[in-house]
């Protein structure tokens, strides 16, 4: 396992910041218009070239699909110029393309880096997930206890009712009987479109989101970008695989999953120094979105990490957008 160097990591701090911001702009050009798969198709060409110009020996353990299933920032991609550290990079160019597509609120390009081998391999597949904020105790939320059980436990920690808490669950027909039992706690509940990587960040800062806990089946790359945001922030999340069919599971023992029952923590996930950046897309809790101004561009990004704890929130001006357009 390759360490990166301090001052190098300091540089991929900023450089990875330039690489979400160019997704984000570049998906921004089909912002409202319908188009999914236009705007994923952008953001993935301008984050390929942006990771294409690091001086990194990346690979893509977390990205668009499989090998076999998309031409577009695969697992199992490499990345990078091969002069530097040997980094392990999850990514989403466009976390929420079909917010994106219908302008709607917290559609980001996000994108990880670790260490080499620290982060989780899993293939493109469901996971089960439930996250708090750090302001708790881990032992607040089990995965294999019941919403009810977690909301009682959340509820006593906060010093509060049941009913006063937050719940961000995606609106998805799966979630019928998790939603219908939290609604009889007497919980709000946040029903979210897409974007579940924002719905577990959102749970830090419950005074600014009103998110206390997510609970719910998502994404496993989602899943494993949460939980490397969660490591530079400071959070709680517990997560297990959910594997549909017998080829799934041949691919994830590929990957070296083997054990399919396995809670993951925080730590099984993204484990070493992590570096996180994001960058809004659409107005979101947040961040907000790209913003066309004139004769320039401006972008607000979230750039965090695990070792130092530091949290950095860039407002950039963009002011060559002839470039940004031959981009």
């Amino acid at each position: 396992m390759t360490e990166m160097n301090p001052a190098l990591d300091r540089i991929l701090t900023l450089e990875l910041a330039r690489v979400t911001e160019r997704a984000a702009v570049a998906a921004t050009h089909m912002r409202g218009k319908g188009n999914e798969k236009a705007a994923d198709q952008l953001a993935v060409d301008a984050m390929r070239r942006e990771l294409n110009a690091l001086d990194i020996d990346g690979v893509v353990v977390i990205g668009e699909g499989e090998r076999d299933k998309a031409p577009m920032l695969f697992i199992g991609e490499e990345v990078g110029t091969k002069n530097g550290p040997k980094v392990d990079i999850a990514l989403d160019p466009l976390e929420g393309t079909t917010l994106c597509a219908k302008n709607k609120p917290n559609s980001l390009a996000v994108l990880a880096m670790a260490i080499g081998g620290t982060l989780l391999h899993a293939p493109d597949v469901y996971m089960n997930k439930i996250a708090i904020g750090g302001q708790y105790d881990a032992d607040v939320i089990d995965l294999d206890d019941t919403p009810t059980q977690n909301l009682t436990r959340l509820a006593k920690a906060k010093g509060c009712a049941v009913s006063d808490l937050g719940v961000c669950i995606l609106d998805r027909e799966r979630h019928q009987d998790l939603i219908a039992e939290v609604r009889a706690t007497g919980a709000a509940i946040m029903l979210i479109d897409d974007g579940d990587i924002a719905g577990v960040i959102a749970t830090v800062d419950p005074e600014k989101t009103g998110v206390d806990i997510y609970i719910g089946v998502g994404g496993a790359p989602e899943g494993v970008l949460a939980a490397a945001a969660l490591r530079c922030i400071g959070g709680h999340m517990q997560a297990r695989l959910q594997t549909d069919s017998q080829s799934q599971k041949d691919r994830a023992a590929e990957m070296g999953v083997v054990d399919f029952d396995k809670k993951l923590s925080i730590r099984d996930m993204a484990r070493g120094d992590v570096i996180f950046s994001a960058t809004g897309v659409t107005d979101g809790d947040m961040l907000f979105g790209v913003r066309m101004k004139g004769n320039k561009i401006e972008t607000e990004t979230l750039v965090m990490r695990s070792t130092t704890g530091t949290v950095r929130r860039i407002i950039a001006e963009h002011y060559k957008l002839e470039k940004f357009a031959m981009d």
